[in-house]
């Protein structure tokens, strides 16, 4: 049974612009993934259904490895099901995109599993029914992401550092963050900072996450933990998506993992993710 890595990813700045008239938040981003990865596995079965490694996670339709099963079995005329095992390592509502991956290795994959096809544009219409950042995995490389992070375009982007993430296990609801963030109202060349920044570093200081502030103030063991990724050294750190894992940029790797034990030690999920790290996908494992 071939198994698929469904890699997380940080956000690198993260803008909101303004609220659109559906109701959504135009925003500007870098997309870019980190090591941290789920696996995905299928097998026969006569339904559509989900297993998995987390508790956290349903197993029915609220699943949205479910929801991607179920939309491609309509668009194609499956009347096939599927057996979905999640093996969870991303954890959830932390702004990593562990279920927005997920989601988008099922689409990239089942299709062989049921021995069809879909095209790329097809793919990426049912990524967006899904969720605004799911269609960013559908393809490698980083991304800069605008309107609700589904226009995107994919660049090379070389970071020489090793990136700390941690988790302090609190789950920040998007749609809560979205409801108490200020958009800012304001461009920038998001994507010429992020080249640059990687090569002249004091640039970096531009970057910001719109939703720090609010969610700071309601959680502030989140601020806490940025606080401490810079305190240990590290040259840039910032709240990933709408929380709640922060990231730490580090120069040196001995600083990185001397870091991560001091933030092990307070209880705190912790992964490292190596300078220049490229992830295996495509290939199954």
């Amino acid at each position: 049974m071939p198994s698929f890595r469904a890699y997380a990813k940080i956000n690198l700045g993260l803008f909101v612009i303004d609220k659109r008239r559906d109701g959504f938040h135009n925003i500007k981003t870098v997309f870019h993934r980190v090591n941290p990865f789920d696996e995905i596995s299928f097998d026969a079965s006569p339904q559509i259904g989900v297993v998995s490694t987390s508790s956290v996670v349903p197993s029915d339709e609220r699943n949205i490895c479910y929801q991607a099963a179920s939309l491609l079995a309509k668009h194609l005329n499956v009347t096939k099901g599927v057996m979905i095992s999640i093996q969870k390592n991303i954890p959830v509502g932390a702004g990593l995109g562990g279920g927005s991956s997920d989601a988008a290795t099922v689409l990239l994959h089942l299709p062989g599993f049921w021995a069809r096809t879909v095209s790329s544009t097809q793919l990426q219409s049912l990524a967006l029914q899904l969720g605004s950042d799911v269609p960013y995995f559908l393809n490698q490389g980083s991304a800069l992401a605008k309107g609700r992070g589904e226009v995107l375009e994919y660049f090379t982007l070389d970071v020489p550092f090793t990136i700390l993430l941690c988790n302090p296990g609190i789950h920040i609801s998007t749609a809560w963050a979205y409801q108490h963030v200020t958009p800012r109202q304001q461009d920038i060349d998001l994507k010429n900072l992020m080249v640059r920044g990687m090569r002249d570093t004091p640039l970096l200081a531009a970057l910001a996450n719109d939703f720090e502030e609010p969610v700071f103030q309601e959680y502030p063991m989140i601020r806490e933990v940025k606080e401490s990724m810079l305190q240990a050294g590290a040259i840039f750190s910032s709240m990933s998506g709408s929380g709640s894992t922060v990231y730490g940029l580090f120069s040196d790797a001995q600083k990185a993992d001397k870091a991560a034990g001091i933030l092990d030690s307070r209880g705190w999920k912790t992964y490292l993710t190596d300078p220049r790290f490229s992830p295996l996908e495509p290939e199954p494992l």
